[in-house]
Parts: structure tokens; sequence; C-alpha cells
């Protein structure tokens, strides 16, 4: 409490003083941080202080600051500082905080840019398949595609996708209570060989969809990228264009979503 005690004329100047010297702290850490680049992956008090136009001690002082908040460590030997654990936390935590749903936006916006066909992001949940985003064209599709909007997983291209690529253990339950498993387990071999689904009037009659896959990192499937387009629109004969277009848009988000670790 003794920091704020005093005349009110001093009390004023001194917070004031004291508020631009920790902005100006602050601003020294920053500068620190933001030298070290591919080129430059450990610093020395001497450089720092160059930078910063300060003295040695000054910036050795910076240097211990940043060591003990752990954005720094000291290298063996005393022979400069590299980049500390924190940073690495702190990029660990942005990557989580950039969804799937922000990754996938711009993907969305190119292939329907590509197609012009309302484009879908969907993921599994449980049992179920749910619409995570929807990207609109030029021709809006009247279809319960939306977001947030609960699929079923036993028809769509969506559906099928997701199914392809789930684990065996778990495809064994989400099977179990359809109609012709066997069947289905062969249809779903295929569209790993192909490396997308097709289907028609599945679960809406007159549409279309085309899906595709998005990997993880290690592989596992969390997402399916599709279009949904009323049939007459898309001629067989254009099929394997379409499935090119929502293939190299699963392929850019997969490499957006491994890049950020998701």
């Amino acid at each position: 409490m003794s920091g704020v005690s005093g005349g009110s004329g001093g009390s004023g100047t001194t917070q004031g003083q004291g508020y631009r010297g920790r902005n100006s702290t602050a601003d020294r850490a920053l500068d620190i941080l933001l030298l070290f680049d591919d080129d430059r992956l450990a610093l020395s008090a001497t450089g720092v202080a160059e930078h910063l136009g300060v003295a040695r001690s000054t910036a050795y002082r910076y240097l211990q600051s940043l060591t003990a908040n752990g954005f720094l460590e000291e290298n063996d030997g005393g022979s400069g500082f590299r980049l500390g654990s924190r940073v690495l936390d702190l990029a660990r935590l942005a990557r989580k905080g950039v969804g799937l749903s922000e990754l996938a936006r711009p993907v969305m916006r190119e292939l329907v840019h590509a197609v012009g066909q309302p484009v879908l992001l969907t993921r599994r949940a449980g049992d179920t398949i749910v619409c995570l985003e929807r990207e609109e064209a030029r021709h809006t599709l009247r279809v319960s595609y939306e977001r947030g909007q609960v699929l079923p997983i036993n028809a769509g291209a969506a559906a099928l996708t997701l199914l392809a690529w789930t684990p065996a253990a778990e495809l064994d339950h989400l099977v179990a209570g359809f109609a012709n498993p066997d069947d289905l387990r062969g249809q779903l071999a295929e569209i790993r060989a192909r490396g997308y689904a097709v289907a028609r009037g599945e679960p809406d009659p007159d549409v279309l969809a085309i899906a595709a896959p998005v990997h993880r990192e290690d592989g596992a499937v969390i997402a399916a990228i599709g279009i949904a387009a009323l049939s007459h629109r898309v001629p067989d004969e254009q099929l394997p264009n379409y499935a090119a277009a929502v293939r190299t848009a699963a392929t850019e988000l997969t490499t957006r979503v491994t890049r950020m670790g998701l």
C-alpha cells in the first residue's frame, strides 16, 4: 500500500511515471524476443545492448528477467540466450486457439469459387455427423445443411467419407445397425481407395454430394470437406472435375491443420 501513499500531486506524477516505465520495459522485452529468427537462434547481451542502444548491464538485466519468466534460456557456458519453454507453451496455446472452422473458411471460399456450389465442412460426433461450417455459392441450395445441423451417419458423401476412415474398432460399432454392413464395408473400402465419396439423393432427393477427408498430422481423419449441389447441375461427365476440386481443397486444409498441429 505504501506505493500509493503521499501527497496528491506527487502521487499522480509517480503513478504516471511508473505506468510509462512498465510499458517501456514491456516494449524492450518484446524487442528482444522479436530479434530471434531463422538466422539468429541465440542472442548475446552485447548484441542486445547494441540493438536497444543501452548499456550491456542493462541489456543483461532484461535478458535475466526474460529467463526468470521462462521466455529465454541461457546456453551452456554462458554463450548466449535461446528461446525458452514458455514461448513453446504460448505457441501451443496459439495453435489450440485457432479452431478448425477458422482454418477451413478460406479453403471453403476457394472451393466455392472453383465449382460454384455450396461447400460444407462436417465432423463426426459419436453416432452422428455435425455440419461445422457452410459456405454459400451463387446458387443457394435449399437443404437442411446449416451450421450445427446434425446429419444422419448412414447416408451422404460426408458420412461415407468419415466412416471410410474410421478406425476398425469404432466402425464395427457404427455399422452394426446397418441393414447390409458387409456391403457397406465394401463401399467404404472403395471410397478409401478412390480418396473421396460421391452420393446422389442421400440423404436429400435430387442432391449430389462429393466429400473428401481432412487428415490430422498423425493421419487420423478429423473432418470432411465437400460440396452439395442439385444433381441436374452436375452431369456425370463433370464429376471428375468436381471431385478433383474437392480433393484439392481437402489436401490444402489437411496441410493447414498439420501446420497448426490440430
